[in-house]
């Protein structure tokens, strides 16, 4: 009995070994089997179009001409802005002596980080260059569109505008002394270097009257005898985004607060602050940006006038500053 249950017990080993084997096999052959049929797909979709991969080119050749006809209509958007940024700046603006308006920073490129999202694929190169030029239209219609609503403003108040604008001589013309110390980068004669005069310089006499150029509100004033620095000055806000300011008087006859219409006598010519002269140092400031004060003067002037300006116009150095 006992050598029988032995035998039994061998035979059931010997069945259990031969199903495992038989399963293995199974597993074994249907492993080759899949990779076998993935070799032969690779193979034959390498050599050989499938209809998946002609759908796939054709949306590939439908999506790149998309980006295409996008790529186009920003390109078109971008010279129509322009046409209309050129008449601004040529056109409409001129008739309202105003000058360009300029935003900080409107032209500047956005980092390269902001476009990492759509990083990593084929269409990447075209898809950031078509990003990146709908973001600057984006800011260059923001600015047409600032520029626009001053311009409706402007048109709106034209009158007001019209004698706002620093337009005029702030000193008579006849009481210059010498040339005009001219707007921009000069040699500095103490520093010896250039150095950016954000005005003009007009010398003259102590006690020449000094005029505003445009209606406006004195918006500052100091008295100060001190030799650095602007010394006894005025600064006149006119609205519209400009001011004026005059500097080294000797006297004022405003206050802050006061209204002011062109014309009026406002100063006498002096001599304070970092001054080597009598003379009037004399900014016009638009937008919180320095422009040259010579064109503003008599802007109706002959071409003949205006040269004649400018060649009286110099490198002097009234100021040390």
């Amino acid at each position: 009995m006992r050598r029988f249950s032995i035998k039994h017990n061998g035979q059931e080993e010997v069945q259990s070994l031969i199903h495992r084997l038989r399963s293995y096999r199974l597993v074994r052959n249907l492993l080759i089997g899949f990779i076998l049929v993935a070799i032969c797909n690779l193979l034959f979709s390498s050599l050989f179009y499938t209809p998946k991969m002609f759908r796939l080119a054709d949306e590939r050749r439908a999506l790149k001409l998309k980006y295409e006809i996008l790529e186009n209509r920003i390109a078109s958007a971008q010279r129509q802005l322009e046409q209309i940024r050129h008449r601004d700046n040529f056109v409409y603006r001129p008739l309202f002596s105003s000058d360009t308006l300029s935003i900080d920073g409107v032209y500047d490129r956005y980092a390269d980080s902001k476009y990492a999202s759509i990083e990593g694929n084929d269409y990447s190169p075209v898809m950031k260059r078509m990003w990146q030029q709908m973001d600057q239209l984006a800011r260059s219609l923001y600015l047409e569109s600032k520029s626009m609503d001053e311009l409706q403003i402007l048109s709106e108040d034209k009158e007001r505008f019209s004698t706002s604008v620093p337009a005029i001589w702030p000193i008579d013309r006849s009481k210059l002394r010498n040339k005009i110390g001219a707007f921009g980068y000069r040699n500095h004669p103490v520093l010896r270097r250039w150095k950016f005069h954000s005005g003009v310089d007009m010398p003259g006499r102590v006690g020449d009257p000094i005029y505003a150029t445009g209606d406006g509100v004195v918006e500052y004033v100091e008295r100060s005898r001190a030799r650095y620095g602007y010394g006894t000055q005025i600064l006149i806000d006119h609205g519209y985004g400009y001011k004026t300011r005059y500097a080294h008087l000797n006297k004022l006859l405003v206050e802050k607060g006061d209204t002011i219409t062109r014309g009026q006598l406002i100063a006498e010519m002096g001599n304070t602050g970092i001054s080597t002269a009598p003379h009037l140092h004399y900014e016009v400031i638009y937008n919180r940006t320095h422009v040259n004060p010579i064109n503003y003067f008599d802007q109706n002037m002959s071409a003949e006038a205006y040269k004649s300006l400018m060649g009286q116009i110099q490198d002097a150095n009234y100021e040390a500053e």
